[in-house]
């Protein structure tokens, strides 16, 4: 036996995979396409949409098989080879169902922060995220990440209001976050049932909604005829001081209460960091 067989049979070597990849000579704005082995691709760690409709990923899967993949994936190189997917999970699915052996995509390489923000705004574009999952997806850029909700709203090209009326549809209880997922209530429905100053009262308030077909005027209609508890008793507060409280809280990103005396009153405006207080002064000022 030679020497150096012998010595790689006792010292375990270290094992690559291969990359396979091979280049279509196709340059769009993005950079070189290139068809990429299925099998060396692995799902987005940072995915944010969780529900994939079976029907839309069926009707893919179709296109697919007729004409192809008329835009390709986003992709990086993984450290230990192989690559991880950037945007374009449907068509990665379909594909695999369609039995494709090889895709086309765009090789980038990324942070971790870019490949969430990436795949969020290809969700955001196709409109693919229900209002849960995105908001779950503004609030880990925001906490994770350290980024201003302007500087979210830059990045996906949306309003600093929507960024931030999103991200309160998480303080509402699991069960009416469900109902949204769920298309059972809508997001202006879940919206106004952020008013409400409990969580018993929100679940009240759903409970009575479904089964019910109500617009959004009449769920806060429903609210505003609650009463509210005091500690001289039970009142009903003025119609004109809820609307007021919503208009400032869809101003403002965050929860109002109005309080008035006569003619007289005050306003408290909720927040719930520093940087969430310094943006509401830099709105206010």
């Amino acid at each position: 036996m030679a020497l150096g067989k012998g010595l790689n049979s006792l010292i375990p070597q270290q094992k690559t995979r291969k990359i396979i990849r091979h280049e279509t000579g196709i340059v769009n704005g993005e950079g070189r396409i290139w068809d990429v082995s299925i099998t060396e691709i692995a799902p987005n760690s940072e995915q944010p949409r969780k529900e994939f409709s079976h029907q839309e990923l069926e009707d893919l899967v179709s296109s697919i098989k007729k004409h192809g993949i008329l835009q390709p994936l986003v992709i990086t190189e993984k450290a230990d080879g192989g690559y991880e997917l950037i945007a374009g999970e449907r068509r990665l699915r379909a594909s695999q169902i369609a039995g494709l052996a090889t895709v086309p995509a765009i090789i980038r390489s990324v942070s971790q922060q870019e490949k969430l923000e990436l795949a969020l705004i290809e969700n955001i574009q196709r409109q693919n995220l229900n209002a849960i999952e995105e908001a779950f997806a503004y609030r880990r850029l925001i906490d994770e990440f350290n980024l201003t909700q302007e500087k979210v709203a830059e990045q996906v090209g949306k309003a600093r209001s929507t960024i931030a009326n999103l991200v309160r549809l998480l303080d509402l209880p699991e069960i009416v976050q469900k109902a949204l997922v769920d298309k059972k209530i809508s997001v202006g429905q879940a919206k106004a049932l952020l008013s409400l100053n409990s969580e018993k009262e929100q679940i009240s308030v759903l409970k009575s909604m479904l089964g019910e077909k109500m617009t959004v005027r009449e769920v806060e209609n429903v609210i505003q005829n609650r009463p509210v508890v005091s500690r001289k008793g039970s009142v009903r507060r003025d119609p004109n001081i809820i609307a007021s409280e919503r208009i400032l809280e869809e101003a403002l990103g965050t929860k109002v209460h109005i309080t008035q005396k006569g003619n007289k009153g005050k306003i408290e405006i909720e927040y719930y960091s520093a940087e969430d207080l310094k943006r509401l002064i830099n709105e206010l000022s």
